[in-house]
């Protein structure tokens, strides 16, 4: 499963806009752990229905902005593209309900500790949608894409820089990297992988440590690396391996995708998906409209009033994703390639930090406004990695009483006027960016403002008002002098490792909270000593325990994702280990015509 958008990486959630309701806290002082009885829904279901030949298939993605367009798996950043590209789109492993490689995927992999290698093969027939074979050359570029200066990728990271010679490259000592081997040549089909270090996670999708893409060298090694996002071939004519190809684009709207006839599983049924942007306001009225036959993601705050709209089946899994607020503590530094921590920061204070995770009141905005769908979050590894690395800690439960203690002791004096004063007696305005999305944003910006409030903070929306999605990130990722705090969600690889998201080398770090015990249990996690199973889930554990008491990011809400799926579609699926794309490949419909009942 894609993690970042390359195999091993970190799908940055850049991409999930924080959909929250604001709600009055009835009580000021503190939540028990309220444990919302969550709502399940079944992953696929069972249309036995004769499949039509050919037909349309209508897909509404729930975004309020234009959707970027960077349609390529080694550039893209937020989880819009990742949503558009899913139809084309495929990843080279294949893996189990564990997330474990089965080799049954485009290419498989064959890993040799001794060595310190993983040897990539590409199976025959895997084609790019032009005809064009995969081969090994394809696999070698996507590294380069990555790794080179001029493409200013997020998804160059402390991991990958395990690959022998990736570092070199990267730093412009070396034209090629010499970790990546091709023993049949360029057009063959295997690269082989040499690694520093072996790693615990290599048997795991979304380990970080390689690639699950490959990006097609003849059609794109003619544009140079510093042109490659902006370029007609990443934004207007993509090429993928995967089931469908991109035919139209209008850019931020829409895409249609109509089939891959070189698809290496035989050409796939439907005639045509559309995928187009539809508001958060508006997707409620579409789907009772019959508008789309199916919805990626919907708004889980009006989940009551779409829950039972006649002709369609809501599919759901838990997510590998969670909301968070992070506390800005530092720059990147774009010539080290590195997040520089700055102690002296507004937000550095770590009292300062916990009181206000102490002062939100999760629980209760879980509970009245996702209606089973949402539940407080208590770690920064999610419950759907399973308990044995899930740390069983309660995390910021609301308690204002120690929020006032906590201000109170770290020297933060509460003035006339109500507000705290900071330890050297000066006003302290504490500057909070949220994202724009549907009704709920303001509300629920609003909420937080005001439990803040109720320990004395000052806390104003940066800009006045949640800014709109992709002017957000763009002010937290450039660090922006009027970014204090901030509400974000991150969309997660399929393995628990938080290095390419926490550490000192690690882009998507916004953060930029850097400590040599964090960067001591990081590497602890992924670690050779971390080849036993139960060694590394301690060092998980560890290492929450760790970030809950600094408290640098605190997560806020776990998530279920919902799909409804309109009746007359037939293979769909939700399942982690079958696919995690709605099952394209196989997707059919048994009418032409969306069922409404």
């Amino acid at each position: 499963m894609k993690k970042r958008s390359v195999f091993g990486m970190i799908t940055l959630a850049t991409a999930l806009s924080i959909t929250l309701v604001a709600c009055g806290s009835k009580s000021s002082n503190s939540s028990s752990s309220t444990a919302n009885k969550a709502v399940k829904f079944p992953v696929s279901y069972n249309n036995s229905a004769k499949a039509i030949k050919g037909g349309n298939v209508n897909v509404a993605v729930v975004n309020d902005s234009p959707f970027k367009g960077v349609f390529n798996e080694e550039l893209y950043t937020d989880n819009y593209d990742n949503q558009y590209m899913s139809p084309a789109a495929e990843s080279l492993f294949a893996y189990n309900s564990k997330f474990k490689f089965n080799n049954t995927g485009a290419a498989t992999l064959k890993q040799d500790n001794s060595a310190k290698t993983i040897t990539v093969t590409v199976k025959p027939n895997v084609k790019w949608s032009d005809g064009q074979p995969v081969v090994a050359r394809d696999l070698v570029y996507a590294y380069e894409i990555m790794a080179n200066k001029a493409t200013k990728s997020q998804r160059y990271t402390e991991s990958l820089q395990n690959i022998e010679g990736l570092t070199e490259y990267h730093d412009g000592k070396a034209d090629s990297i010499s970790g990546l081997t091709m023993p049949k040549g360029d057009n063959g089909d295997t690269m082989v992988i040499h690694f520093k270090q072996m790693k615990p996670s290599f048997g795991t999708s979304g380990n970080g440590y390689f690639l699950a893409n490959a990006a097609p060298y003849h059609y794109l090694h003619d544009v140079a690396f510093d042109k490659l996002e902006s370029s007609d071939k990443v934004r207007k004519q993509p090429l993928f391996f995967g089931p469908y190809k991109m035919s139209k684009i209008v850019a931020g709207q829409s895409i249609e995708y109509t089939p891959n006839q070189y698809y290496w599983k035989g050409k796939p049924t439907l005639d045509k998906i559309t995928f187009e942007n539809v508001s958060t306001a508006s997707i409620t009225s579409a789907l009772k409209n019959h508008k789309y036959d199916v919805v990626y993601k919907m708004p889980a705050d009006s989940y009551n009033d779409w829950k039972s709209i006649g002709g369609y089946d809501n599919l759901g899994r838990q997510s590998l994703a969670y909301n968070y607020i992070g506390f800005k503590l530092g720059k990147w530094d774009h010539s080290k390639s590195e997040n520089i921590y700055n102690p002296k920061a507004k937000m550095a204070n770590k009292s300062l930090r916990q009181a206000m995770g102490y002062a939100m009141n999760n629980d209760q905005v879980a509970a009245k406004f996702y209606n089973g769908t949402r539940s407080r979050a208590t770690t920064l590894i999610p419950p759907v990695f399973g308990k044995d690395v899930h740390a069983d800690i309660d995390g910021y439960n609301l308690n204002i009483k120690k929020a006032n203690s906590l201000l109170d002791k770290a020297g933060y004096k509460k003035g006339k006027d109500g507000y705290r004063t900071d330890p050297d007696g000066k006003k302290l305005t504490i500057n909070f960016a949220t994202m724009a999305g549907g009704s709920t944003a303001q509300p629920m910006a609003q909420n937080y403002i005001q439990q803040w409030k109720k320990i004395g903070l000052r806390v104003k929306l940066t800009t006045g008002r949640p800014i709109e999605f992709n002017s957000f990130y763009d002010k937290v990722q450039k660090d922006d002098k009027d970014v204090d705090v901030y509400a974000a969600a991150w969309s997660l690889s399929s393995d628990p490792s938080p290095m390419d998201l926490y550490s000192q080398k690690a882009p998507f770090n916004y953060s930029r909270f850097v400590s040599a015990k964090n960067t001591e249990l990081l590497n602890d996690i992924d670690g050779q000593k971390a080849l036993s199973a139960s060694y590394r889930a301690k060092a998980l554990k560890d290492w929450q325990k760790y970030a809950n008491d600094e408290a640098f990011v605190i997560p806020t809400l776990y998530r279920q994702e919902i799909y409804p799926v309109n009746k007359r579609v037939k293979n769909a699926s939700v399942d982690y280990a079958s696919t995690a794309n709605l099952n394209w490949a196989k997707m059919t419909v048994t009418s032409s015509s969306r069922a409404s009942k």
